[in-house]
Formats: C-alpha cells, structure tokens, sequence
C-alpha cells in the first residue's frame, strides 16, 4: 500500500469521527471532557459513598439540590448557610429521600463574610464527624445592574462574599487536608468566571477571583496529588440566583427570577457536577448552547468571542431595561429555529 493510498483511508476513517464529535457538541450540555468522564468515566455512585461532605450555600438552588443528590450516595453531610429555618428543611428532606440517619447530617449555620467564625466551624465539623473528604464552596449572590448605577458597597460586597468568604473557609479547612494528604475543594464558581457580560461587573470580577485563586492554589499543591481542586463553572440554572440578585444598592434585589423554563434544570446541572467530582476534573463547564459555544469561543478564538459578546451583551441591556429576564432571548430564537 503507497504512503498516498493510506493518507486517504486515513482521512475517510477521521471525517465521521469528526461528523460524530460535531453532532455530540452540537447537543451537548457540558464540555466534552465532562460528557466523556458522564459516558466512560467512574460513577459518583462508586466514588462518593461514606464520604464527609460540607456544602455551603445548602439552603437553596445547586447547594439545595447537591444536598439530595448526596444524600442519595450515603455521604455524611453537612448543611451550611445564614438562614436555619432553610437549612432544616432541606435536612428533613434529605432524611425523607434516603437512608441517612439524624446523626448524618450536621446542620451548621454560616456567614461567609464573617470570616472570623470559619476556624470554629470547621472545628465543629472536625469534632462531629472527625474529618472533611470534600468541601463544596457553593455559597454566593449574583448582581443585575450597570456598573454605572452600582454602589461600591455592591461591589465591596460581591468580593467580601464571593471571593473572600470562599477563600477563608477553604484556608481553614486546608491544613486537614494536608495533613491527611488528600480530599477535594470543589468550587461552584460560574461561566462568567471565564467570560465577561454587561449587568455583573462586580459578579464577573468576583469570580474571576475565584478562578485565578483555585488556579493557583492547585499549581500550589502539586505535592500533594491526592488533594484536588476543582472550578465548575455553570451557566443559565433553574433556580433563585437572579431573583436575589443585587441591584444598584447592598439594600435592593432583582425580587423577580423571570423566566426559568429555558435554563438548565438544577438535578441534571447538579448530576455532572457530581461526575466531575467522581473523576476529579479540574474545571467543568455545565451549559446548554449559545452560552457554552460562547466559552469555546473565549477560550479558542478570543477576538471572534469578543465580537458576539459584544452584540449578545447588547440585547442582554436591552432586556434588562425593559423588565424582560436578560438572557432568555437567546434561548427562544434557538428554540423557535429548532421548532
């Protein structure tokens, strides 16, 4: 056979392969890594059990829904967030779902940006179930507003509990860790930890923070290969982030969530955050099309990225101003070109 003859066979066998990778892209949810690791990788259901696991940001939304899920895999868990009334009902919850006892589940009230009380919760944590096996950093709050219309306190506040919050806990319970030499630190941080969008100045550079931090962190523990960082990165979920959003004031939210049905139902965003746990992906990004084409289009092609966010951030204005949910429009013109 000449070297010419088998270059073609060779380019015949690659163009379905490449056929079959478009189509998968074209319909999928997530980056092509974590759908790989959903289709042949390990099961949380194998990797995750009798595990102790802290989630914060468990009252409501992902943390809320994470919560179940665990609760299903028999993890010990604990519950973390301000508001307690919450925190007990998302615990009966998880006790009516699941095989866990009373004793599985620690309800341990939280204020990230009172950062002087982590050292004391995570002791607390320690003193119940003896160890920390993963640490879920899922506690935060979104921003609508134009950077001309916010207060700086807006932004102070994005910071002090986005970033700085985050990163407390996760200095409290790392020596543990270290000690122990291994767990995970997952950080539930947002697409727009990667790209950029008008109306969340503050929300975009508080997790951008977050991104260069854990990046960071992680090039710092390579000595320690059994402690894994990971950044998962969510776009459009159905849950109340929008509604509790800050406004142009520390004092105001959005108080309306809009339209949900096009975003990402919570359980199916929550299961591929669980897969990336279970196979120790770095960072995942959990989307459904224009947006995870978008972060394709950031991380691969920067300046044709620019120029669609450019005319999507528009629109996204525009709706906002006009009291429509800012990024559903999107979704309707792919919608009714699918119908």
């Amino acid at each position: 056979m000449s070297w010419e003859l088998l270059l073609w066979v060779l380019a015949l066998c690659a163009l379905p392969l490449l056929v079959v990778q478009l189509l998968r892209f074209l319909r999928a949810d997530g980056d092509l890594t974590l759908l790989w690791a959903e289709w042949q990788g390990r099961r949380p259901e194998w990797e995750l059990t009798d595990m102790v696991v802290w989630v914060t940001g468990a009252s409501s939304g992902i943390g809320e829904e994470l919560a179940y899920q665990l609760s299903k895999l028999g993890v010990s868990l604990v519950l973390s967030a301000r508001r307690v009334p919450e925190l007990e009902r998302v615990k009966r919850r998880c006790l009516e779902n699941s095989n866990l006892k009373e004793k599985d589940i620690l309800v341990l009230p939280l204020d990230l940006t009172d950062t002087g009380s982590h050292e004391v919760a995570t002791k607390a944590v320690l003193q119940e179930f003896g160890r920390i096996d993963i640490l879920v950093n899922n506690g935060g709050i979104s921003q609508r507003s134009l950077c001309m219309d916010t207060s700086l306190d807006v932004y102070r506040k994005l910071i002090e509990l986005n970033y700085l919050g985050t990163v407390s806990l996760t200095k409290c319970v790392l020596p543990y860790m270290i000690e122990r030499k291994k767990g995970k630190i997952v950080t539930v941080n947002s697409l727009l930890g990667i790209i950029a969008a008008p109306l969340s100045s503050g929300y975009c550079a508080s997790k951008h923070a977050l991104r260069g931090f854990f990046n960071g962190l992680r090039t710092e523990l390579a000595t320690y290969p059994g402690i894994i960082v990971s950044n998962i990165c969510p776009g459009p979920v159905q849950s109340n982030i929008v509604a509790n959003s800050l406004a142009g004031e520390v004092t105001k939210t959005i108080g309306n969530g809009g339209d949900q049905s096009y975003k990402m139902a919570t359980s199916r965003c929550v299961r591929l955050m669980l897969i990336s746990m279970a196979n120790d992906l770095k960072e995942v990004w959990i989307s459904e099309h224009p947006f995870l084409a978008v972060v394709y289009l950031w991380q691969y092609m920067p300046t044709w990225a620019w120029w669609i966010t450019n005319k999507m951030g528009k629109k996204r204005i525009e709706n906002f101003k006009s009291g429509v949910d800012a990024d559903s429009s999107y979704f309707n013109i792919l919608k009714r070109k699918h119908d």
